[in-house]
């Protein structure tokens, strides 16, 4: 075996360039006969690694290794299987998509457009939610390691390097509430309680100061521990401090970085963000209650109801929930805008926070689908119109081109969040359409949808653009947490497959035209085989739930058995 450098290769290496190994190797084969050629490329950090590995997969049986890797990868992706009327909703929901995330987003953290291998402290957090049924150790880990990189004061490091742990501290105030958020999906999911009482240190490092934004630095390991329970609780507490209309502070950024100058001055607020601080906070005070702490349940509760009145008090717009306010007092998101007159987060938030006004929230959803739904376009935008020649300075944001990324293209991530928020609203047949338009299989429809999209159809990709001349080709690719949160737009959100410790939820909120869908979902040593059957043709409400032929009366907690094969009947109506 020799490497072979062919006339059409340069043999030059380095930066900037576009190398390519090529390995030749001449066999000659008599009549009748075989040979197989085994190939090994990898990587190591130097030659005798990469000589230990050789001398070791020489001798084995390399037939047995694959199917030893083809076999851990079925255990993994193969936990929950379905088969629903939408053959391209079973090719995403089977395998692909949770594949993306956990290979490229918890594992390599790189992508043909993000290199760095960093941890974002809200990123991975969100990412290791969609696996908590399929790989629920990858995110009980991934849950403590987090916690890790928080500060004794509460704020976190907004990304950092392992494994030295270099990062950065900021003022984006949305990231630090994605810690509780998640613990509280694993423990609906798991019902492991035992991660809240595990210990984990806090960083410690020099704070920010007057007017400085941000510091890279690697912080100390503090000798000051706590729970994981604490860990939350102080990244709760930290939250609660609210500007002049009783809304939560914005800092340099909440959910969308890319706003990172509408409250840089400290006293800009978010209105998404006063819904995503009332669900963590509703749901984290119950946490709280049960564990003896019934000052802090009452303080974020009373917080809570706060939340609730200012939002709809200086939130609403008329026919939606603005955005938020600048540092100055003005509204961002307001039909009375240029630019921005509208972002989809502040609604579908609305709607899957449960805290809106009935009425309001189905309006504000309303409009998210007159003004940042195109069926034409096929895309859900994140806001419009894009900023441009905006006067005021809202962020980093202003510097894409109109139409790209956050700056009114769709923005995948929160266009998931559109499907849930109709999902939430009982709008199977809209929650269904949606979903399917943001299945990137969709994409590659006919040759001339190829020649738009232009880039990998098998992931989700962050961003579509959504102006001319570029409407419809894809953005990032493979790197995106819009991954994990379509799985369980899917999965939890439309098919209603919710495990709850040692029960299971169904509760679907599907198109009426199907007629029913089935899940194979493998619990321990036990398999469960789920029939959903739709005869009258509605969007949700379970009638009958069937579990081995005897019907039971919790619809809600089916409970589950560790083995044996079992069928599960559910009939909508």
């Amino acid at each position: 075996m020799a490497l072979h450098a062919g006339g059409e290769l340069s043999r030059k290496v380095g930066a900037g360039l576009d190398p390519c190994g090529a390995l030749q190797l001449s066999i000659e084969l008599g009549a009748g006969e075989r040979a197989e050629i085994v190939w090994f490329l990898g990587q190591t950090a130097g030659s005798e690694q990469a000589r230990l590995l050789l001398d070791r997969y020489r001798g084995a049986d390399v037939n047995v290794l694959l199917r030893e890797v083809t076999s851990r990868w079925d255990d993994l992706l193969g936990v929950v299987q379905v088969h629903t009327p939408e053959r391209t909703t079973d090719i995403f929901l089977n395998r692909w998509v949770l594949y993306q995330t956990l290979v490229c987003r918890v594992w390599a953290r790189a992508a043909f457009y993000q290199l760095s291998g960093a941890y974002g402290f809200r990123d991975q957090l969100q990412d290791v939610m969609a696996l908590s049924v399929a790989a629920p150790d990858v995110t009980r880990e991934h849950l403590l390691r987090a916690a890790a990189r928080q500060f004794v004061e509460g704020d976190v490091q907004h990304w950092w390097h392992p494994p030295s742990g270099r990062g950065v501290r900021t003022r984006i105030s949305d990231d630090l509430l994605w810690l509780p958020y998640a613990v509280i999906q694993f423990l609906e999911v798991t019902g492991d309680m035992t991660v809240l009482d595990e210990m984990v240190s806090f960083l410690e490092g020099p704070a920010l100061a007057e007017g400085q934004h941000e510091s890279y630095f690697e912080p100390r390991v503090s000798q000051t521990s706590a729970t994981l329970f604490e860990h939350c609780a102080r990244a709760l507490d930290r939250s609660l401090v609210v500007g002049s209309h009783g809304l939560p502070l914005m800092g340099t950024g909440d959910w969308n970085d890319g706003m990172s100058r509408v409250g840089q001055q400290g006293r800009g607020e978010s209105v998404w963000l006063g819904w995503f601080l009332h669900t963590v906070l509703w749901e984290f005070a119950k946490v709280a209650a049960q564990r003896g702490e019934r000052a802090r349940a009452e303080t974020w509760r009373l917080h809570v109801s706060a939340l609730k009145a200012a939002i709809e008090r200086d939130g609403w717009d008329g026919e939606w929930y603005r955005r938020a306010y600048f540092d100055d007092g003005t509204p961002l998101g307001s039909a009375a805008d240029p630019e921005c007159r509208i972002d989809s987060i502040a609604q579908s938030w609305g709607v899957i926070s449960g805290a809106a006004d009935p009425d309001r929230g189905a309006r504000a959803m309303a409009a998210v689908e007159q003004h940042l739904v195109s069926r034409r376009d096929g895309l859900i935008r994140l806001l419009t119109p894009p900023f441009d020649q905006m006067s005021r300075d809202p962020g980093y944001i202003k510097g894409y081109v109109p139409g790209v990324r956050e700056n009114g293209g769709q923005y995948t991530h929160a266009a998931v969040w559109t499907v849930l928020a109709f999902a939430a609203l009982g709008e199977g047949d809209k929650a269904g359409e949606l979903f399917c338009l943001l299945n990137p299989v969709h994409r590659v429809s006919s040759r001339a949808s190829v020649q738009r999209y232009k880039v990998e159809p098998y992931v989700v990709a962050g961003d579509v653009y959504g102006e001319p001349p570029h409407v419809g080709r894809g953005g990032w690719t493979w790197y995106s947490g819009a991954a994990g949160w379509l799985y369980r737009a899917g999965m939890e959100w439309m098919l209603g497959f919710r495990l709850r410790g040692a029960t299971l939820s169904i509760d679907p909120c599907v198109p009426r035209h199907w007629p029913g869908y089935s899940i194979r979902f493998r619990y321990h040593s036990a398999t469960y085989n789920i029939a959903v059957e739709n005869p009258r043709h509605v969007s949700r409400g379970v009638t009958l739930v069937e579990l081995d032929g005897k019907q039971i009366i919790s619809r809600d907690h089916i409970p589950l058995v560790k083995d044996g094969e079992h069928h599960l009947r559910i009939e909508l109506g």
